[in-house]
Parts: C-alpha cells; sequence; structure tokens
C-alpha cells in the first residue's frame, strides 16, 4: 500500500479552509478566538486571515473590546466575494441554490424528474436548466461563480468527476463532469447527497460543535453522511456511508444495488410504499406512480390517526430503528440526525417511535451518548453542503498554476437580490 504524505500545501489549505469554516458559522470572529477554536497558533491564524482578506473571502467589521487591553480587530465573511452554487440531484428532483461566498443563500430552482428520466443526458439536461434558471432569477452571470458543487447520488469518483455507480438509475462510470461542463463554464465539483448533508449539519446544523456524527439521508435512497473527530470520513475510495445498503433481513426484498434485504428496500420511500401496498393493497393512501404522494398522504393518514397509516409507519420505524441500533453500537455518535425529504415529511412521530425502538435494542453505553434527532437546517441540507465542496474546492486552487499562470482569486461583485 502506499502512504501519500500531506504536502504544506496541503495542510496550508486545510488550515485555510477551517479558520474561514469558524468564520461562517460564528458570523464573526477575532483572530484570537479563531486560534482558540482551531488550535492554530495566533500568527498562523493571522497569516491565514490577512491571506483571506486579500483575496476578496473575509471584510474587517469592527472591533471587540479586550478586557483593558488592546481592541480585537473582527472579521466576517464577504457576502461580495462572489457566487457559490449548490445542487441537490436526488432520484425524483434537482435542486439547485445560489450562496454568497457568506453561504447566504441568493436565489432557488428545482425542477421535477419523471421515473423514467433516468439517462445521463436527462439529468443533465434539468441540471443545467435548474442553474440557468437559478442565475438568471438573481441576475448572476458565469463570471461571478467561483464554482458549483453538484451532488448526485451513489458512489462518485470526486477527482475523476464520474458517476461510478447510482443503482437507482443502473449508472455505471457516467462522465458526469465531463458531460456538464461544456454547458456550465465553471469550476464543478462532484459528490454525493450523504457527504454534502453531513457537512451542512456539522457546520449550521445538529452537528456543530460535535466531534463524531452520522447524517441518515432518508429519500428515495438512502445513506449515511459520516464525521469523526469533526470532520467528514469518506473512506478509502470515497464510498463510506453505504448503509443503505448493509443487509437488514436476510434474503429479503431485492435492491437496486443487485443484493436482497438491504435497509433502502424496506426504509427508502419505494420502500415505504411497498410497506403500505403490503399492509393494505387497495389502500387510497397509495399512488403507486407517485412516491412523494403516498409519503404525503401517509404523513396525513397519520396525522389523522388511520388505523393503516400508523400501522405501517409503526413497522417502517421498527426496521429504521433496528438499523439505526446497529450504528450506535458499531460507530458510538454524539448525533444521529435524520435528514431529506422522507424524514421531513414524516417528521416527530417517525422520530418518537424510532427513539423508542432504538432504546430497546441498542447497547447502554453508547446509547447513552447518542442523541437522535431530526434536521432543524432550513432550506436543502443537500445543496449547502455541495456549495461548501464548491468553496473549498476555489480555496485549494489558489496559488495552483493553470496553463502557466497562477491561479487567484475572482474578482467578483453584484448587488445581492433579495436586499432590493
Amino acid at each position: 500500500m502506499t502512504i501519500v504524505k500531506r504536502t504544506s500545501r496541503d495542510i496550508r489549505v486545510a488550515n485555510r479552509f477551517d479558520v474561514l469554516r469558524h468564520i461562517l458559522a460564528t458570523s464573526e470572529a477575532s483572530r484570537q478566538e479563531i486560534a482558540a477554536e482551531t488550535g492554530l497558533s495566533f500568527a498562523t491564524v493571522s497569516n491565514l486571515v490577512s491571506e483571506l482578506l486579500s483575496l476578496g473571502l473575509l471584510i474587517e467589521v469592527g472591533f471587540q473590546d479586550s478586557g483593558g487591553g488592546r481592541p480585537r480587530g473582527l472579521v466576517s465573511a464577504n457576502p461580495d466575494g462572489g457566487v457559490l452554487i449548490g445542487v441537490d440531484t436526488a432520484e425524483t428532483y434537482v435542486h439547485v441554490e445560489l450562496f454568497t461566498t457568506a453561504l447566504t443563500p441568493l436565489a432557488t430552482a428545482e425542477e421535477h424528474l419523471h421515473p423514467e428520466e433516468t439517462r445521463p443526458d436527462q439529468v443533465v439536461g434539468h441540471i443545467v436548466s435548474c442553474v440557468t434558471a437559478a442565475m438568471a432569477s438573481a441576475s448572476i452571470t458565469p463570471d461571478r461563480v467561483i464554482g458549483a458543487g453538484i451532488s448526485v447520488p451513489g458512489q462518485v469518483d470526486r477527482e475523476g468527476g464520474v458517476s461510478v455507480f447510482a443503482p437507482n438509475w443502473d449508472w455505471h462510470d457516467v462522465p458526469l463532469r465531463e458531460l456538464l461542463s461544456p454547458r456550465l463554464p465553471m469550476a464543478l465539483h462532484l459528490d454525493n447527497p450523504l457527504r454534502a448533508s453531513a457537512v451542512a449539519e456539522l457546520w449550521f446544523g445538529a452537528g456543530r460543535g460535535k466531534d463524531d456524527v452520522v447524517v441518515l439521508t432518508l429519500g428515495t435512497g438512502v445513506g449515511a453522511g459520516l464525521a469523526f473527530g469533526g470532520s467528514l470520513f469518506r473512506g478509502a475510495t470515497n464510498s463510506s456511508g453505504e448503509w443503505g445498503h448493509t443487509t437488514l433481513i436476510p434474503d429479503g426484498r431485492p435492491c437496486h444495488c443487485g443484493s436482497r434485504g438491504c435497509v433502502e428496500a424496506y426504509v427508502g420511500a419505494p420502500g415505504i410504499m411497498r410497506n403500505l401496498q403490503e399492509a393494505a393493497p387497495e389502500s387510497p393512501l397509495l399512488h403507486l406512480d407517485d412516491q412523494t404522494l403516498t409519503i404525503a398522504a401517509l404523513k396525513e393518514g397519520v396525522t389523522n390517526q388511520d388505523p393503516t397509516a400508523v400501522a405501517v409507519l409503526d413497522r417502517t420505524a421498527r426496521l429504521l430503528g433496528i438499523a439505526i441500533a446497529d450504528i450506535v453500537n458499531l460507530l458510538n455518535p454524539e448525533v444521529i440526525v435524520l435528514s431529506s425529504w422522507v424524514a421531513a415529511q414524516l417528521g416527530q412521530p417517525l422520530l418518537d417511535r424510532v427513539t423508542t425502538v432504538v432504546a430497546e435494542s441498542a447497547m447502554s453505553r453508547p446509547l447513552a451518548a447518542a442523541t437522535i434527532t431530526l434536521s432543524s437546517l432550513r432550506g436543502n441540507p443537500a445543496s449547502l453542503g455541495a456549495a461548501t465542496f464548491a468553496l473549498e474546492g476555489y480555496l485549494s486552487s489558489i496559488g495552483v498554476p493553470v496553463g502557466g499562470v497562477v491561479r487567484g482569486p475572482a474578482k467578483t461583485t453584484y448587488s445581492n437580490p433579495l436586499t432590493k
């Protein structure tokens, strides 16, 4: 096995990102506060802050009383430092959000993906259309964009920009960045929604200030974004978190991944639909061609104490709780966050039932340390997380020669349409 050593440039990029991350999470901060929070020396922080100020990513915003000494200068993210794009591509929709470099939302666009729209060219068309619509609504031109993070389901080669395997679409080695680049003239950074959602929770949600965090995305697909020691865990091939394709029931239902009895086959939206179909094939809650409508009807049924809806939610929560108990026992996390649209729809009734099952199934010591909660992030966590990937990519590119020219900051200014 070849051990890849981190270079001094790698360390500087990581430190640069940590400093900016802290400032984004706290709105404004002094250099002394940043040093205390990140563990970096005051001199290192001062150098990095100066660099980020020169790049236009930070601005000076005043002073803080130091209790008798010299006032401490405060810095904040510069809302005019450029535009970031975050794309959440799911099996049923494409959701795009534009952000300032302070990660303040600027504009949103969303398009529905029909069940038959699974070819790469069809998905690419929706991504391009959504990005174009969001940029037009905020009057943003491509030269103002410093990067776009694009989240796609399944396993992703982020360096090569390839969708290695997306089981629900039967994609294998799709050169997605190559297909997108001619139509989106900006730096493109690919990853998947598990990691995007985990980053969003670490920076701004239930994982903020925590070390060991698991973010479970419950949608058409199911997976786990993992963070250990406060940092995203990717695994050897950027394939970590495929919890949805671990076995819940041996020799159970077939799964799109090719195996049987996977977690996703029982607690993803299509799996919940099947739970309903098995319980009551003629139920008016069931809409065979529309999983979002079925989940919404199930939510309403639970609210109205419909016996079928309650029974289906009970079964789904029991299976989900058993699978989450395995995570508690195996990973010993501080926080488990239920995220994505199915979790948001089924909400507190799902959480209450799942928490009860986990308490019955998990070992007492790791259970005592774990909090299970719904995501409280406003907007779309995967889009927010994808935008941070674009920001990370931009920070990594500073000082890298491109075509013989050393890449520097993009000088971008614009008016925030939300303040007009």
